[in-house]
């Protein structure tokens, strides 16, 4: 049915009022003035670029050539847009031509025009993009090979309490392997988080994480309780330098995407871990992710061959090493000396080895946390990891 004929512009103009105020969905309002629902987009979208003068009929004469996308290909953009409203014309030409691969596809670009024409496109402001590092971060190669790990920014939910997600994601992949509605960045929250994905997933080799808690601390060695769990399970952790989120870019790039399971918060903590869940298993194994040839990460990721043990294994040092304990107060004795390594570390066996420059390496398992100078038996952080001496 057409509009109806007593006053065109009238109808129009109610029509966008009404679809406008959010009350309705286009589809319902559609139905109600008797329009179809590309007829109903094409109104909106020529109210919003050009105002009321938008409404008014233009020419009939042919602007269409040959070439032109066919109307069941546009509303199947159309309608997978208003279902998922943050996806770019890339993601939406990707999912739809997995879903419908019988049906010849547009570029991105057409399927983008498609979607400025029903007024389903506004302009995206440019970012400024960091200057890659030039450090010694491991470049993922394979799955588990680097997990990137962080707490997204905190929100409050509707029932006043505070929210900290925190998240872990394979780099490789991009496969989110957790996501949590943490109430702060405490340890005691967090190991629980972290045992669950192990024992799901397997152990990864590296994580990368910031400098901040419960990761990393501003200490001699930067160790927390956390982290020298990590180690001792044979875990390398990295960390980036403080203030460069955009060492751990991919990682921070999907807490923009994560933001959709975010905005408005929910009413409470057991509402955002539903919404959280819904999230992780569109995101893993139904949206489309450019860095993966438009296909899922659930697609590439697969779990890690390294189980989380049982028991953890003990420290294999060097038998030329000496072994010190550190003492309650993050102290080990040398040279007739008590000298501070870590809080963190109390109660636990360290190694002591010549280097070639004559100073003292410590290491925690296979990881370099101090030096003690030869001179002054102070002690200093490793800015590489020095060569142990040959000599017995």
């Amino acid at each position: 049915m057409p509009w109806r004929e007593s006053c065109v512009m009238d109808e129009r103009m109610r029509f966008v009022v009404e679809q406008l105020s959010g009350e309705w969905t286009m589809s319902d309002l559609c139905d109600r003035y008797g329009i179809s629902r590309q007829t109903g987009y094409k109104w909106i979208g020529r109210y919003r670029a050009e105002g009321a003068s938008g409404l008014v009929d233009r020419s009939r004469s042919a602007k269409v050539h040959g070439r032109a996308t066919p109307a069941a290909i546009v509303d199947l953009i159309v309608r997978l847009r208003e279902a998922r409203p943050s996806w770019g014309p890339r993601k939406i030409v990707a999912k739809l031509r997995l879903e419908h691969p019988d049906l010849t596809w547009p570029a991105a670009s057409t399927a983008g025009e498609v979607l400025k024409r029903f007024g389903l496109v506004s302009g995206r402001r440019r970012r400024w993009r960091a200057p890659p590092r030039p450090g010694a971060l491991t470049a993922p190669e394979r799955p588990n090979h680097v997990w990137g790990v962080d707490h997204k920014g905190w929100m409050r939910l509707g029932d006043g309490k505070r929210c900290e997600p925190l998240t872990m994601t394979d780099i490789f992949s991009r496969y989110l392997l957790k996501v949590s509605s943490t109430s702060s960045t405490r340890e005691e929250e967090a190991r629980p988080l972290f045992e669950r994905a192990f024992e799901e997933y397997g152990l990864p080799e590296v994580i990368r994480s910031d400098s901040g808690p419960p990761f990393a601390s501003p200490g001699l060695t930067g160790l927390t309780a956390l982290s020298v769990w990590w180690t001792r399970l044979g875990i390398r952790h990295e960390r980036i330098d403080a203030g460069k989120p955009q060492q751990n870019g991919r990682h921070e790039r999907f807490h923009l995407t994560l933001l959709e399971a975010m905005r408005p918060p929910a009413a409470n903590r057991a509402e955002q871990e539903a919404r959280f869940a819904a999230f992780a298993r569109d995101y893993n194994e139904e949206r489309p992710h450019e860095a993966l040839k438009d296909l899922p990460p659930a697609r590439f990721y697969k779990s890690s061959p390294r189980k989380l043990p049982k028991q953890v294994p003990e420290p294999d040092y060097p038998a030329a090493a000496a072994l010190r304990k550190v003492r309650s107060n993050g102290e080990i004795k040398w040279g007739g000396r008590l000298v501070p390594i870590s809080c963190a570390l109390v109660g636990e066996p360290v190694a002591v080895e010549e280097t070639q420059d004559g100073d003292w390496l410590v290491s925690f398992y296979a990881r370099p946390i101090a030096i003690i100078d030869r001179h002054t038996s102070r002690p200093r952080r490793p800015n590489a990891e020095p060569t142990p001496s040959s000599e017995p």
